[in-house]
């Protein structure tokens, strides 16, 4: 619970420091148009910010939830790789497995306990989300279709990170840190993104589920991008069963 209020807390102060920014940038947005303009297009790529209206506050939400998505990536894999491998780092796995419960019984337990810790980070972007864009758009009217959508894809978007960052710790022999790991799948999921557009590489971009859930995509065209949605769904159907088969016939180090 700790993690849950760490990350949850991360997350809102993200949203309420970037958004509060909106008010200021609304009112020159000319200047800020120019500014732009003088970037490199592959810069503008690799942030998302191409074709991005900041004059309307849910744009500038699906800017601010691109720095979301890498606290929600780094939490979900923090969690997928310590799930398993806590207790062959701590030495304490005899302990556990020496109870009458089958190891099947203990991975769902375990997966559902991080899945409702995310599911906590989860609702607090939702609250924090609908709570700062009201407050800071001063009553204005918009549209919450995008914003809907935007969130709604969390869900998916952290159970990728949870599933593979199981899979990977079950093909390790030992997970000695997972922070870096953690780091590592996060980042890298992201680089791929921010490359392959920028290379305009689609082979490279379509591993990445920051590319599957691109917010200037959802907000532009209010939808998903379906084949991509598809690739992020497929892989967690792949890795949680094969997850399973890994764990039951794993050799668990203990401290004997």
């Amino acid at each position: 619970m700790k993690s849950v209020g760490i990350w949850s807390v991360s997350v809102f102060l993200i949203i309420l420091i970037y958004l509060s920014a909106f008010s200021s940038i609304s009112e020159d947005i000319q200047s800020l148009n120019e500014l732009l303009s003088s970037f490199p297009e592959e810069l503008l790529i690799a942030f998302g910010m191409t074709e991005m209206d900041f004059s309307s506050i849910v744009s500038m939400y699906g800017f601010v939830f691109l720095f979301c998505q890498v606290c929600l990536a780094i939490q979900a894999s923090n969690y997928g790789f310590s799930l398993v491998s806590i207790e062959e780092r701590e030495l304490t796995a005899d302990f556990l497995l020496a109870k009458p419960i089958g190891r099947g019984k203990i991975l769902t337990a375990k997966l559902l306990a991080a899945f409702t810790s995310l599911t906590i980070t989860n609702l607090v972007v939702w609250v924090s989300s609908f709570l700062v864009i009201n407050m800071l758009n001063d009553g204005q009217s918009f549209d919450t279709k995008p914003l809907i959508l935007l969130l709604l894809r969390i869900a998916v978007f952290q159970m990728f990170f949870l599933a593979v960052g199981v899979l990977i710790s079950l093909l390790m022999k030992r997970v000695r840190s997972v922070t870096p790991l953690s780091m590592a799948l996060a980042f890298g999921m992201y680089v791929f993104s921010v490359f392959g557009g920028m290379l305009g590489e689609d082979t490279i971009e379509v591993i990445s589920p920051f590319k599957h859930f691109e917010p200037n995509y959802i907000i532009s065209n209010a939808a998903y991008d379906t084949p991509l949605v598809l690739i992020s769904v497929i892989t967690i159907l792949v890795a949680i069963p094969t997850s399973y088969l890994l764990y039951l016939k794993r050799n668990i180090h203990t401290a004997v």
